[in-house]
């Protein structure tokens, strides 16, 4: 990392360094992130359903812990690694927001706004003590504990927000699919034709993947009744873990190639 990169990303660098520990924010990194969305919505309420919903969220903060503790021990970044952390997240996110909901009686225009206030404090603490909200420089232990914080606050408040457009409005599940998919083209075209920071534009398309993927997800799982296909969260969850696989799978090998070239 030049010196140059070190005044554009934030004060020096603290000595425990190590190799940038998220992704290449590419076309692949986002159909994934999607896709762990809607897993994650899916799996979550499969497993409500099969089991005890307290053994549920356990289980779920228990692989949540388990993931963050080999991610955290890597030096670099693991495709593998990376993405399971991400989907164990995208669980536990959703676990966390049904709680909310479900558990304690909070409705969804509360809870929504409770998520906005937290991101907003997690990003607020991490610009104040790193001076950059940058994915590019996830390099120390203190930065990507700030970073994994702020992912699961995105997936709480969009899991949050996805059930309020679908219920508490009444558009359903492929309406608000359909919205998200244009709301999420809202960020990159203000980056491209007015200006938007490149840091503000990520978070803002990071918060939206997880409505649009939970919302297709829940389309594709529920009842026709209720306006789905009617396919059920078992062969959703199933489906949806196979393509992240084989996406994870690419990024390994592609990764692996670049490292031997």
């Amino acid at each position: 990392m030049t010196t140059a990169q070190l005044r554009q990303d934030g004060p020096a660098v603290p000595v425990r360094q190590t190799m940038n520990k998220v992704p290449q924010v590419t076309a692949v990194f986002w159909i994934i992130k999607v896709l762990t969305t809607g897993m994650g919505e899916t799996a979550s309420d499969f497993l409500a359903h099969v089991m005890d919903p307290m053994i549920a969220v356990a289980l779920g903060a228990l692989g949540l812990v388990i993931s963050l503790a080999v991610q955290f021990r890597l030096d670099r970044y693991v495709a593998w690694v990376y993405w399971t952390t991400v989907v164990m997240v995208s669980v536990f996110g959703t676990m966390a927001a049904d709680v909310l909901h479900v558990g304690l009686g909070v409705p969804y225009t509360e809870a929504t706004p409770v998520f906005v206030l937290a991101l907003a404090v997690i990003l607020g603490a991490w610009y104040a003590t790193e001076r950059t909200l940058s994915v590019h420089s996830i390099n120390t232990r203190r930065r990507e504990a700030f970073y994994w914080a702020t992912v699961l606050a995105t997936f709480a408040l969009g899991t949050a927000a996805g059930d309020l457009t679908a219920t508490n409005l009444g558009l359903g599940y492929l309406a608000s699919g359909l919205v998200f998919t244009a709301l999420i083209a809202v960020p990159a075209l203000a980056h491209s034709r007015l200006g938007l920071g490149a840091v503000a534009a990520f978070w803002s398309a990071y918060v939206l993947t997880r409505p649009l993927g939970a919302s297709f997800a829940d389309w594709m799982a529920v009842s026709r009744a209720r306006g789905g296909l009617g396919l059920g969260l078992g062969p959703v969850t199933l489906g949806w873990t196979l393509v992240i696989l084989a996406l994870v799978a690419y990024l390994t090998a592609t990764t692996r190639r670049a490292i031997e070239a």
